[in-house]
């Protein structure tokens, strides 16, 4: 089955030339490739956060005989190249239109796991003493219209009032004077909780506290078949060995392999997002945009864009990308978030880009999360679908998960994530769906 991208995007042997990948260093993650005919309760296809919050919770809390199998190194895929924002998100579904769409109390509900999905990070990289570089403690929402701002404003009192979430707004000449400045900034919304953390640190971090937990991660071993055995079990087939599991938790997102079960063909579109970061800023560079703030920042785009200051005073900056995943597509969407940077920040215009690269994340046809079990197969689990939010969406996914699997109870999920989700028709056609919806909202963002 081909994969819906070009080739140069699944090239588990090769590492994304991100700052992630630069400044993670001396973190050493106990894992080798499976090389052997080996058996074990449970095994998880996917070495990211959902999978490896998944075997954390399974060994930690329930003494469960767990692997995980992983194509690449640990963190090759979204969990090590993101941008680092542990926000309160997970749909891409308007706040106004999910309760519109779903009920007020179902939208209460999903926001209320979407805290503590954050809190849960927090929660994990405590007690586990994971070293994930916090900083800032909100996120915001820069309006990059008058219009904008005006529904900014709308949001705020859903937010607050309706959905029980910390929220507040705040002005233009406000936000310029607690925050930055820009060409496109006209008041905000400020959301709590949220921070920004080093991503690929944290995934390490998982890792490594999954395996002193007990858990045994399999990294470059990429599942090349999926079948089950007479007795019932399932068998994972790498080019170096196979694993026999009693069941099995998919936790591969925006990467899934789809020609390993049909019942996840069609269910996702994966989106190339990309990123730059600067050479660290001068001071002078700094105060010519009044940049005083740490908080993560995304701005109210359709296609947004999402940015932040990091501890070695570099910036980045990320956007929605090509939709090819050829590398000239890369190159040429790195130059393109390059130019919009120095739109915003026209001080900046003379500040080198030190890295670039990209990745995928995961779309679904109902812009929700899906989280469950196959119906006609209970011992296969899935989590997937963050729409961009996986640092915590992803860890609070893998702890529903490894509850459920180590309780056999299903946790209280909102109903909101629950089961498979539909597929997309003419599910060969998701990229042509993707491009529309991409020119659509880039008509939209420059008419409002």
């Amino acid at each position: 089955m081909k994969r819906l991208y070009d080739d140069n995007l699944y090239r588990f042997d090769i590492p994304q030339p991100s700052y992630w990948e630069a400044t993670a260093s001396g973190i050493d993650v106990p894992a080798t490739p499976l090389q052997a005919a080996e058996s074990c309760d449970v095994a998880i296809i996917g070495g990211g956060y959902t999978g490896l919050s998944a075997a954390l919770h399974l060994a930690r809390d329930y003494s469960i005989d767990v692997r995980v199998l992983e194509a690449g190194h640990i963190g090759w895929g979204a969990s090590g190249r993101n941008g680092g924002f542990c926000c309160v998100g997970g749909s891409g579904v308007h706040r106004k239109d999910l309760i519109k769409l779903r009920g007020e109390g179902n939208a209460r509900d999903f926001y209320r796991s979407q805290v503590d999905a954050v809190e849960l990070v927090r929660q994990l990289a405590n007690d586990e003493g994971i070293e994930y570089q916090a900083f800032g403690e909100a996120e915001l929402e820069v309006a990059h219209t008058p219009r904008a701002f005006e529904r900014l404003q709308e949001d705020h009192e859903i937010l607050s009032k309706t959905l029980g979430l910390q929220s507040e707004i705040v002005s233009a000449g406000e936000f310029r004077e607690r925050f930055f400045d820009s060409t496109e900034q006209f008041g905000a919304l400020v959301q709590r909780p949220g921070f920004g953390l080093h991503p690929l640190r944290y995934c390490r971090g998982l890792a490594n506290a999954a395996t002193r937990r007990g858990a045994v991660l399999h990294d470059r071993s990429e599942v090349l078949e999926w079948s089950k055995t007479d007795a019932g079990a399932h068998r994972l087939l790498t080019s170096g060995g196979s694993m026999t599991a009693r069941r099995v938790l998919f936790a591969t997102n925006g990467f899934m392999p789809e020609r390993l079960n049909p019942e996840f063909y069609g269910r996702t579109i994966p989106v190339i997002s990309a990123i730059i970061v600067t050479r660290p800023l001068t001071d002078d560079e700094k105060n010519a945009h009044y940049w005083r703030t740490e908080h993560p920042a995304i701005n109210s785009r359709n296609i947004l864009n999402y940015f932040r200051l990091l501890p070695d005073n570099r910036f980045l900056f990320g956007g929605r990308g090509h939709s090819t995943g050829h590398a000239s597509g890369e190159r040429q969407m790195a130059a393109e978030l390059a130019a919009t940077l120095r739109r915003f920040w026209p001080a900046w215009s003379g500040v080198e880009i030190d890295f670039s690269w990209h990745g995928l994340i995961c779309y679904t046809r109902t812009l929700t999360p899906c989280i469950g079990h196959l119906d006609d197969d209970p011992s296969v689990y899935f989590g997937f679908g963050y729409h961009g939010n996986g640092v915590s969406a992803g860890t609070w996914t893998g702890k529903q998960l490894a509850d459920w699997v180590g309780s056999g109870q299903p946790p209280a999920l909102p109903e909101i994530v629950k089961g498979l989700g539909q597929k997309f028709p003419l599910a060969s056609m998701r990229l042509r769906y993707l491009q529309l919806g991409l020119a659509l909202s880039g008509w939209l963002d420059r008419r409002a």
